[in-house]
């Protein structure tokens, strides 16, 4: 065996019934030939009648060569070798558990591959010393992975080829899987003519901010009277939504009690790189605005 070769699981074979990533290789009057990407590329093939539930017009239309698609397993001869495979009888909530899975293994295969490279080392050993026993632990190598990164006690009972082997491991999984947050925004527009109009926004704002926690600052910023925007970095894309939903609901709550009106413009919402770049580029311009109008040069508050 190649040492950068190895599949991803500890059996040799699928099991009846596993559903499985293949990639196609070639299409034959019997069906199609193709290569299972999670076991070594070993080869297995759909027959004509498993590839549609529907009657065959062309077979072009259904599947075809180089591509990647999820099948499920219907016959393994160990033997001889022959895996017979269904894609008719894939469900949809197959496909999505079974691209999910492949897309944990290869990160997984990726990490491993990437010290077995580096350190000369089979890569069928780091596998059967490593993944395979944290699969057997903890359901999926990935997952333990990942949990490695704050909890060093998922490393119990496991050993390495070698210490530098294992520092490097620790090291890569780290670069590789440490989430990263995401900006979270939500637009919205604040007004209030009562007598204590100026005092009630800042006021709403700042309890929209209080519900800050220790994980997700909320922060409010003055875009052009009376248009804020609320925003917050969580590592959980939908508890971050869910912080700045209840941030605005206290705003309205909060400026409804002084007679004034909270308008959401925009829903909260994950933003890219690139929006938050021309969000901090406008709201620059505005604060160069709102200096070189102010008389007495003075630097307001974030709301004002």
């Amino acid at each position: 065996m190649s040492t950068a070769n190895c599949r991803f699981y500890e059996n040799k074979y699928p099991e009846v019934d596993d559903v499985v990533m293949v990639n196609v290789q070639q299409i034959a009057e019997m069906g199609a030939y193709v290569k299972l990407l999670e076991y070594d590329n070993i080869e297995g093939m759909i027959l004509l009648s498993e590839l549609s539930r529907r009657r065959i017009r062309s077979i072009q239309k259904l599947i075809r060569v180089g591509k990647n698609d999820v099948v499920v397993v219907l016959r393994v001869d160990k033997e001889k070798g022959y895996i017979d495979l269904s894609k008719r009888r894939v469900s949809s909530e197959d496909i999505i558990k079974c691209e999910e899975k492949y897309q944990k293994s290869k990160s997984v295969h990726s990490i491993l591959r990437f010290c077995s490279e580096k350190f000369q080392i089979p890569l069928e050993e780091l596998y059967k010393t490593i993944a395979w026993p944290l699969s057997r632990k903890y359901g999926h190598a990935y997952e333990a992975f990942k949990m490695s990164i704050i909890d060093d006690t998922i490393w119990e009972g496991i050993e390495p080829p070698t210490k530098e082997v294992f520092a490097e491991l620790k090291e890569y999984i780290s670069r590789r899987l440490t989430p990263q947050a995401v900006k979270i925004r939500a637009d919205v527009e604040v007004s209030c003519f009562g007598y204590e109009g100026i005092d009630a926004i800042k006021k709403a704002l700042k309890a929209a901010e209080s519900l800050s926690t220790e994980q997700m600052q909320i922060k409010v910023k003055l875009v052009a009277a009376p248009l804020y925007v609320i925003t917050t970095q969580a590592l959980d894309k939908a508890k971050g939504i869910e912080l700045l939903e209840q941030a605005l609901e206290k705003i309205s709550e909060v400026i409804s009690e002084f007679d004034g009106v909270c308008n959401v413009t925009t829903a909260p919402k994950s933003v890219t790189a690139t929006e938050d770049a021309e969000l901090q580029a406008l709201l620059e311009s505005k604060e160069l605005d709102n200096r070189s109008d102010s008389e007495d040069g003075s630097e307001g508050s974030d709301y004002e």
